[in-house]
Protein backbone atom coordinates (compact mmCIF):
# COMPACT_ATOMS: atom_id res chain seq x y z
CA UNK A 1 0.00 0.00 0.00
CA UNK A 2 1.14 3.51 -0.74
CA UNK A 3 -0.22 6.35 1.39
CA UNK A 4 -0.01 9.92 0.03
CA UNK A 5 -0.82 12.95 2.17
CA UNK A 6 -2.91 15.45 0.21
CA UNK A 7 -3.49 17.59 3.28
CA UNK A 8 -3.13 17.30 7.04
CA UNK A 9 -4.15 20.64 8.55
CA UNK A 10 -6.71 20.25 11.32
CA UNK A 11 -10.10 21.98 11.53
CA UNK A 12 -9.25 24.53 8.82
CA UNK A 13 -6.65 24.71 6.05
CA UNK A 14 -3.44 26.41 7.15
CA UNK A 15 -1.04 28.70 5.28
CA UNK A 16 -0.27 26.84 2.03
CA UNK A 17 -1.65 23.68 3.69
CA UNK A 18 -4.76 21.78 2.74
CA UNK A 19 -7.09 20.21 5.29
CA UNK A 20 -7.55 16.45 5.68
CA UNK A 21 -7.21 14.24 2.63
CA UNK A 22 -5.28 11.10 1.70
CA UNK A 23 -4.77 8.66 -1.15
CA UNK A 24 -4.21 4.95 -0.60
CA UNK A 25 -3.04 2.94 -3.61
CA UNK A 26 -2.48 -0.75 -4.29
CA UNK A 27 -2.68 -2.97 -7.36
CA UNK A 28 -3.55 0.01 -9.55
CA UNK A 29 -6.58 0.93 -7.38
CA UNK A 30 -6.79 4.48 -5.95
CA UNK A 31 -8.83 4.96 -2.78
CA UNK A 32 -9.47 8.49 -1.56
CA UNK A 33 -9.85 9.03 2.18
CA UNK A 34 -11.49 12.37 3.06
CA UNK A 35 -11.48 15.42 0.80
CA UNK A 36 -11.14 18.57 2.88
CA UNK A 37 -10.50 22.17 1.87
CA UNK A 38 -7.72 22.42 -0.73
CA UNK A 39 -7.22 18.70 -1.28
CA UNK A 40 -8.58 18.59 -4.83
CA UNK A 41 -5.96 21.11 -5.89
CA UNK A 42 -3.27 18.93 -4.35
CA UNK A 43 -4.72 15.83 -6.01
CA UNK A 44 -4.61 17.49 -9.43
CA UNK A 45 -0.92 18.23 -8.93
CA UNK A 46 -0.33 14.48 -8.52
CA UNK A 47 -2.87 12.77 -10.76
CA UNK A 48 -6.09 13.10 -12.73
CA UNK A 49 -8.95 13.02 -10.17
CA UNK A 50 -10.88 10.82 -12.62
CA UNK A 51 -8.41 8.09 -11.57
CA UNK A 52 -10.13 7.82 -8.19
CA UNK A 53 -11.74 4.40 -7.91
CA UNK A 54 -13.61 4.99 -4.63
CA UNK A 55 -13.85 7.60 -1.88
CA UNK A 56 -14.24 7.23 1.89
CA UNK A 57 -15.54 10.16 3.96
CA UNK A 58 -15.01 9.74 7.69
CA UNK A 59 -17.55 12.45 8.55
CA UNK A 60 -19.15 15.56 7.11
CA UNK A 61 -17.30 18.46 8.70
CA UNK A 62 -15.98 20.76 5.93
CA UNK A 63 -12.30 20.13 6.71
CA UNK A 64 -12.92 16.52 5.67
CA UNK A 65 -15.35 16.91 2.76
CA UNK A 66 -15.48 20.53 1.50
CA UNK A 67 -13.81 19.74 -1.82
CA UNK A 68 -16.51 17.20 -2.65
CA UNK A 69 -18.43 20.06 -4.29
CA UNK A 70 -15.44 20.87 -6.51
CA UNK A 71 -15.09 17.20 -7.41
CA UNK A 72 -18.77 17.22 -8.37
CA UNK A 73 -18.23 20.13 -10.74
CA UNK A 74 -15.36 18.24 -12.32
CA UNK A 75 -17.37 15.04 -12.72
CA UNK A 76 -20.48 16.78 -14.01
CA UNK A 77 -19.07 19.45 -16.28
CA UNK A 78 -15.59 18.51 -17.51
CA UNK A 79 -15.84 18.92 -21.31
CA UNK A 80 -13.63 15.96 -22.15
CA UNK A 81 -13.54 13.36 -19.36
CA UNK A 82 -11.60 10.12 -19.88
CA UNK A 83 -14.86 8.16 -19.43
CA UNK A 84 -18.55 8.93 -18.94
CA UNK A 85 -18.93 9.76 -15.20
CA UNK A 86 -22.64 8.99 -15.38
CA UNK A 87 -22.04 5.52 -16.77
CA UNK A 88 -19.17 4.91 -14.31
CA UNK A 89 -20.30 6.54 -11.09
CA UNK A 90 -17.74 6.98 -8.31
CA UNK A 91 -18.48 4.82 -5.23
CA UNK A 92 -18.65 7.05 -2.14
CA UNK A 93 -18.73 5.48 1.32
CA UNK A 94 -19.93 8.03 3.87
CA UNK A 95 -22.29 8.63 6.81
CA UNK A 96 -25.98 8.15 6.05
CA UNK A 97 -26.79 11.85 5.67
CA UNK A 98 -24.11 12.36 3.02
CA UNK A 99 -26.26 12.32 -0.15
CA UNK A 100 -28.54 15.05 1.20
CA UNK A 101 -25.96 17.16 2.99
CA UNK A 102 -23.44 17.10 0.14
CA UNK A 103 -26.20 18.05 -2.30
CA UNK A 104 -27.10 20.95 -0.01
CA UNK A 105 -23.48 22.10 -0.03
CA UNK A 106 -23.31 21.90 -3.83
CA UNK A 107 -26.56 23.69 -4.70
CA UNK A 108 -26.15 27.48 -5.11
CA UNK A 109 -29.73 28.45 -4.23
CA UNK A 110 -32.89 27.04 -2.67
CA UNK A 111 -34.77 26.09 -5.81
CA UNK A 112 -31.81 24.09 -7.09
CA UNK A 113 -31.27 22.51 -3.68
CA UNK A 114 -34.78 21.07 -3.78
CA UNK A 115 -34.04 19.15 -6.95
CA UNK A 116 -30.30 18.42 -6.59
CA UNK A 117 -29.43 14.73 -6.61
CA UNK A 118 -25.76 13.86 -6.92
CA UNK A 119 -26.41 10.21 -7.65
CA UNK A 120 -25.98 10.97 -11.34
CA UNK A 121 -22.18 10.81 -10.89
CA UNK A 122 -21.85 9.12 -7.48
CA UNK A 123 -22.91 5.78 -6.06
CA UNK A 124 -23.47 6.39 -2.35
CA UNK A 125 -22.94 3.66 0.26
CA UNK A 126 -23.85 4.21 3.91
CA UNK A 127 -21.01 3.42 6.31
CA UNK A 128 -21.72 0.58 8.70
CA UNK A 129 -19.66 -1.19 11.35
CA UNK A 130 -18.88 -4.18 9.16
CA UNK A 131 -15.98 -5.26 6.99
CA UNK A 132 -16.36 -5.06 3.23
CA UNK A 133 -14.18 -5.26 0.17
CA UNK A 134 -13.35 -2.06 -1.71
CA UNK A 135 -11.09 -2.84 -4.63
CA UNK A 136 -8.13 -4.84 -3.24
CA UNK A 137 -8.68 -3.53 0.30
CA UNK A 138 -10.69 -4.84 3.21
CA UNK A 139 -12.25 -1.82 4.95
CA UNK A 140 -13.85 -1.82 8.39
CA UNK A 141 -15.52 1.46 9.40
CA UNK A 142 -15.52 1.87 13.18
CA UNK A 143 -17.81 4.45 14.87
CA UNK A 144 -15.90 7.01 16.94
CA UNK A 145 -16.94 9.91 19.15
CA UNK A 146 -17.28 13.39 17.60
CA UNK A 147 -20.05 16.02 17.47
CA UNK A 148 -21.40 14.48 14.26
CA UNK A 149 -21.63 10.88 13.05
CA UNK A 150 -18.02 9.89 12.52
CA UNK A 151 -15.97 6.84 11.64
CA UNK A 152 -12.39 5.72 11.67
CA UNK A 153 -11.23 3.20 9.07
CA UNK A 154 -9.28 -0.01 9.49
CA UNK A 155 -7.91 -0.89 6.06
CA UNK A 156 -6.11 -4.12 5.28
CA UNK A 157 -4.18 -5.61 2.39
CA UNK A 158 -2.05 -8.77 2.33
CA UNK A 159 -1.63 -8.90 6.10
CA UNK A 160 -0.82 -5.18 6.53
CA UNK A 161 -3.25 -2.93 8.38
CA UNK A 162 -3.59 0.86 8.29
CA UNK A 163 -5.81 2.36 10.98
CA UNK A 164 -7.06 5.92 10.45
CA UNK A 165 -8.81 7.61 13.35
CA UNK A 166 -10.69 10.29 11.43
CA UNK A 167 -11.66 12.88 14.06
CA UNK A 168 -12.38 11.56 17.53
CA UNK A 169 -11.95 12.07 21.20
CA UNK A 170 -10.88 9.08 23.32
CA UNK A 171 -13.45 6.27 23.05
CA UNK A 172 -13.69 2.46 22.90
CA UNK A 173 -13.99 2.61 19.12
CA UNK A 174 -10.44 3.94 18.84
CA UNK A 175 -9.12 1.01 20.83
CA UNK A 176 -10.83 -1.44 18.47
CA UNK A 177 -9.68 0.50 15.45
CA UNK A 178 -6.01 0.71 16.37
CA UNK A 179 -5.47 -2.77 17.87
CA UNK A 180 -2.40 -4.38 16.32
CA UNK A 181 -2.29 -1.94 13.38
CA UNK A 182 0.95 -1.83 11.45
CA UNK A 183 0.45 1.90 10.90
CA UNK A 184 -1.79 4.20 12.96
CA UNK A 185 -2.65 7.46 11.20
CA UNK A 186 -3.99 9.41 14.16
CA UNK A 187 -5.35 12.89 14.49
CA UNK A 188 -3.60 14.98 17.14
CA UNK A 189 -5.13 18.42 17.09
CA UNK A 190 -3.63 19.93 20.21
CA UNK A 191 -1.42 19.45 23.24
CA UNK A 192 -2.65 17.91 26.48
CA UNK A 193 -4.60 20.24 28.77
CA UNK A 194 -7.18 19.55 31.49
CA UNK A 195 -9.75 21.88 29.94
CA UNK A 196 -9.79 20.15 26.52
CA UNK A 197 -13.19 18.62 25.66
CA UNK A 198 -12.94 14.83 25.70
CA UNK A 199 -15.39 14.04 22.90
CA UNK A 200 -13.84 16.15 20.16
CA UNK A 201 -10.16 15.53 19.32
CA UNK A 202 -6.99 13.82 20.56
CA UNK A 203 -3.93 15.43 22.05
CA UNK A 204 -0.45 14.28 21.14
CA UNK A 205 -0.29 12.44 24.47
CA UNK A 206 -3.59 10.66 23.79
CA UNK A 207 -2.54 9.66 20.28
CA UNK A 208 0.75 8.27 21.60
CA UNK A 209 -1.03 6.44 24.40
CA UNK A 210 -3.45 4.92 21.90
CA UNK A 211 -0.57 3.65 19.74
CA UNK A 212 1.14 2.18 22.82
CA UNK A 213 -1.94 0.35 24.09
CA UNK A 214 -2.74 -0.92 20.60
CA UNK A 215 0.73 -2.32 20.01
CA UNK A 216 0.89 -0.37 16.76
CA UNK A 217 3.96 -0.70 14.62
CA UNK A 218 4.21 2.95 13.61
CA UNK A 219 2.45 6.22 14.50
CA UNK A 220 1.76 8.97 11.97
CA UNK A 221 0.28 12.18 13.40
CA UNK A 222 -2.08 14.29 11.32
CA UNK A 223 -4.82 16.94 11.65
CA UNK A 224 -2.64 19.39 13.59
CA UNK A 225 -4.53 22.68 13.80
CA UNK A 226 -2.75 25.78 12.45
CA UNK A 227 -2.91 27.40 15.88
CA UNK A 228 -1.40 24.36 17.64
CA UNK A 229 2.27 23.70 18.43
CA UNK A 230 3.10 20.76 16.18
CA UNK A 231 6.49 20.08 17.74
CA UNK A 232 5.00 19.91 21.23
CA UNK A 233 2.29 17.55 19.98
CA UNK A 234 4.97 15.33 18.46
CA UNK A 235 6.99 15.37 21.67
CA UNK A 236 3.93 14.37 23.70
CA UNK A 237 3.25 11.42 21.40
CA UNK A 238 6.86 10.23 21.50
CA UNK A 239 6.83 10.32 25.30
CA UNK A 240 3.94 7.83 25.28
CA UNK A 241 4.88 5.58 22.35
CA UNK A 242 8.34 4.10 21.85
CA UNK A 243 7.82 3.04 18.24
CA UNK A 244 8.55 5.12 15.13
CA UNK A 245 6.53 8.33 15.37
CA UNK A 246 6.37 11.32 13.05
CA UNK A 247 4.14 14.18 12.08
CA UNK A 248 3.05 13.82 8.46
CA UNK A 249 3.58 16.62 5.96
CA UNK A 250 1.57 17.58 2.93
CA UNK A 251 2.95 15.71 -0.07
CA UNK A 252 4.46 12.96 2.05
CA UNK A 253 4.41 9.43 0.63
CA UNK A 254 4.59 6.31 2.78
CA UNK A 255 5.09 2.74 1.61
CA UNK A 256 3.18 0.50 4.02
Amino acid sequence: MRLTILGCSGSIPGPDRAASGYLLEADGFVLGIDLGNGTLARMQALMDPFRLDALLLSHLHPDHCADFSALTVLRRYHPDPPYDPRAHRLPVYAPGEAPRRLANAFAPHESERLETDLSDVYEFHTLRHATERIGPFTVTPVPVVHPTESFGFRIGLDGTTLAYTGDSGPCPGLEELAHGADVLLAEASWTEAPDRPEALHLSGKQAGGLAHRAGAGRLLLTHVSPWSDGESILAEARAEFAGPTERVEQGGVYEL
